[in-house]
């Protein structure tokens, strides 16, 4: 069968799914929506117009058995859990064809990148964490350590806003959480991945606007970009996603060990994927912002900022921009985080703006 040129969105009709297809169809990229309902993808194909065409998959199986009997141009995954998706789809990918997800789940992450030497053969390009979780920090540490000696020890945080759309948070999202906490928290010391305490390393940011935001350690893919961005032996990358109360914060370890209980993790993912969320009509604009540090032995010290709007907006742009690149031949073969692969510029081109801290020392 001749190889199909497209961009193939798997789980198109997601909410990221919808918003990367829009992006594409109006930079004059027709994808492929693939996922699992027809209607829905009829849906979606109509709502975007142009030539955007449906492929309905009941499984990860099948979807992964049309990719390899169809060769597209580009696979774009936003099914999740990673940890579940990204390493298969990955894996049957065509010589030639690419592969972009948007995990920001420390196995699945670098598991793909893992999958460096087998692109680099392949012709491949596998680009791991395209979104605002892993660039968003990312960008701002390559910024920081642009030119530089490798630093001694970095902290990143994000600190995500996003507008609620209405609706079943689901199942894709609920497993994704769950498989989180029971995964635990990490961080690299020595050169070496080791465990942290789950939300350890409480820290509250300065951000630009005048606020301080409280951020605790946590285990994602952010974690194993900014190692490698700035070749620091000690890392830790935050998130502002925690409990205010420090009694809270105290509990959450006992409290999520029970997680790693098979039965107990399911029966929490069930309960999470039936919530449904509503917005509020006097919802404010969403501005998201993103917080590195680093350090050197010889004692200077670097801190900056990322400044967007809705993360969920930033993702989609991500998505879309790595996955036009992809698509006109730009980037080398192997497999990469966003940041590596297109530089901090990359962030900016998608609507980020990164300032440096003048008073650095």
């Amino acid at each position: 069968m001749m190889a199909d040129g497209r961009i193939w969105i798997l789980g198109a009709t997601g909410r990221t799914g919808r918003a990367v297809a829009a992006r594409l169809m109006a930079n004059g990229f027709a994808p492929v929506l693939v996922g699992r309902d027809e209607t829905r993808l009829q849906a979606v194909a109509e709502r975007i117009g142009g030539g955007a065409t449906i492929k309905v998959a009941g499984s990860l199986s099948a979807i992964a058995e049309m990719i390899a009997s169809q060769r597209p141009a580009v696979v774009l995954n936003t099914i999740g859990p990673f940890t579940t998706t990204a390493l298969p789809i990955a894996q049957v990918c065509p010589p030639g064809t690419h592969y972009i997800d948007l995990s920001n789940e420390l196995p699945s992450v670098q598991a793909i990148l893992a999958l460096h030497g087998r692109a680099v053969s392949a012709g491949s390009i596998f680009v791991t964490g395209a979104g605002f979780g892993v660039l968003a920090t990312e960008s701002v540490v390559l910024k920081l350590c642009e030119g530089r000696l490798p630093a001694a020890r970095v902290r990143c945080a994000a600190i995500p806003a996003v507008a609620v759309e209405p609706g079943l948070l689901g199942e894709a999202f609920a497993a994704s959480i769950t498989e989180g906490l029971a995964f635990g928290g990490r961080r690299y010391e020595g050169g070496e991945l080791v465990r942290a305490s789950v939300l350890g390393n409480f820290e509250r940011i300065p951000l630009p606007d005048g606020r301080m935001v409280g951020t605790a350690g946590a285990s994602s893919g952010e974690l194993e970009a900014a190692r490698r961005a700035s070749g620091a032996s000690f890392a830790v990358a935050a998130t502002s996603m925690v409990p205010s109360a420090s009694i809270l914060r105290a509990m959450m370890p006992s409290l999520l060990s029970i997680m790693k209980i098979g039965p107990v993790r399911r029966f929490a993912a069930r309960r999470i994927a039936a919530i449904e969320v509503k917005p509020s009509a006097a919802e404010k604009p969403q501005v998201s912002w993103s917080h590195a540090r680093v350090e050197w032995s010889s004692g200077e010290t670097r801190q900056g900022w990322m400044r967007t709007g809705d993360a969920m907006v930033f993702t989609a742009e991500v998505l879309a921009s790595v996955a036009i690149r992809l698509a006109k031949g730009e980037g080398m073969p192997g497999a990469y985080t966003p940041g590596a692969l297109f530089g901090h510029g990359l962030a900016d081109k998608c609507g980020g703006e990164i300032t440096v801290d003048a008073r650095d020392t």
